[in-house]
């Protein structure tokens, strides 16, 4: 009777996590949240251009993602190395 119990919760853990993810989508009010801007570009017209955060003012150090050298996004936080913005992709 042992074995029987451990069995018996993992089933039942196993069908209320498999309940959980078919759950709809939100509607209405609770519908995903726009991602506002976090940085505008410093030159619109460059196809590579520096970031100006939003917050602070600050521009970005670099002019392209260090990660796989494309423009940078706008939508995602910078991290900052000695009071600078460092900008990703």
């Amino acid at each position: 009777m042992q074995r029987r119990i451990p069995a018996a919760l993992f089933l039942l853990f196993l069908a209320g996590w498999l309940g959980s993810a078919e759950s709809p989508a939100p509607e209405g009010d609770m519908a995903p949240m726009m991602i506002k801007p976090l940085a505008e570009f410093v030159s619109p017209d460059d196809s590579l251009s520096r970031l100006r955060m939003l917050d602070d003012g600050l521009v970005t150090l670099n002019d392209r993602c260090p990660v796989r050298q494309v423009q940078l996004n706008r939508k995602m936080g910078a991290s900052y190395v000695n009071g600078r913005p460092v900008g990703f992709c």
